[in-house]
Order: C-alpha cells, then structure tokens, then sequence
C-alpha cells in the first residue's frame, strides 16, 4: 500500500525509533505514548487489520514478538497490557495491523483503554 504510514516505517522511508526488526516484523515506539512505555508491533507485509486474511504462523510471530519486546523495555517482570484494534469502531487509525505493548507504570481504570 503507497499510501500506508506503517507500510513506508517498515520499507525504512519514514524515520522511526525501532526497538526491534527481524525479517517479519518491526517494533518501535509510539510517537503519541499513553505510557512510559508504549511500542507498536507490525508485520512488514501490509494487512489492515486481524481479519484480512493474516496467516497463523505471522499472527503468531507476532505475539511471541510482544515477550520480546517486553524484555528488551524492561517491563516483563512488572507487567503489561497487549492491545490490538480491529476496524473502525474500535478506533483503529492506522488501517495496518499493529499490536500496542504498553507498560511502565501501574495502569488503573484511568489508563487508556486504545
């Protein structure tokens, strides 16, 4: 998609401040964090959202990708909150999927809910 934000941070033509790349996905930080720590996991391949055809075996690298990320932030050990929106009426903004990893601090019934 030449018109998706998340497809041109994976090709490397926006800047982004990548926590963690392998040859399926990229992981950076939000630049709007609802907290201390706040990274997005996408796959480089465009898919809009959970249920546009992703195959298993890329939902999963994508889930096992989320412990990584919580190690390398430092918050596996304190907890965290995966979150992934699906469509419009969930809010999802950017129409590629992403997996919110947030954390960093205690979250209460004022934490964002994304």
């Amino acid at each position: 998609m030449t018109d998706c934000v998340f497809c041109k941070i994976a090709a490397g033509e926006i800047p982004a401040s990548v926590v963690y790349e392998d040859d399926k996905v990229i992981a950076f930080d939000d630049l709007e964090p609802q907290m201390p720590v706040h990274t997005l996991i996408i796959p480089k391949q465009h898919f809009a959202n959970i249920g546009d055809g992703l195959p298993d075996d890329l939902m999963g690298h994508l889930f096992n990708t989320v412990k990584k990320i919580a190690e390398i932030k430092g918050i596996n050990k304190t907890g965290y909150r995966v979150i992934v929106n699906t469509g419009d009426d969930a809010q999802q903004t950017v129409h590629h999927i992403h997996v919110h990893v947030l954390g960093g601090a205690p979250m209460n019934s004022g934490s964002p809910a994304l």
